[in-house]
């Protein structure tokens, strides 16, 4: 299993409704300070949606960058009760999932 198929598998775990962060996905599959490349690996994505790159967010609770730009993330955020305004995640702490 390459490094992307092994970034995506973990994200897998992620419930709807619940988010994690760039840095806890690297930490996750072991990449130290590896946030940049989850980054790049989430814009890549083949599986939008299917493989959920959408509930990852910055860990200061601004929801990031996404390849379809943040209003479709914001609402693919909401659509899963995840609350947002101006561009950061309400009640972050309580939404983080942890691997």
């Amino acid at each position: 299993m390459n490094l992307e198929q092994k970034i995506y598998k973990k994200l897998l775990e992620v419930p709807k409704g619940q988010i994690t962060t760039y840095g806890e996905l690297a930490k996750a599959v072991g990449l130290k300070n590896g946030q940049r490349i989850i980054g790049k690996i989430m814009n890549k994505n083949p599986y939008p949606v299917i493989i959920p790159c959408h509930r990852v967010v910055m860990s200061t609770g601004k929801i990031g960058g996404y390849a379809y730009g943040e209003g479709i993330k914001t609402k693919l955020l909401n659509d899963e009760c995840i609350q947002i305004k101006n561009g950061k995640i309400i009640d972050l702490e309580k939404k983080v999932y942890r691997f």
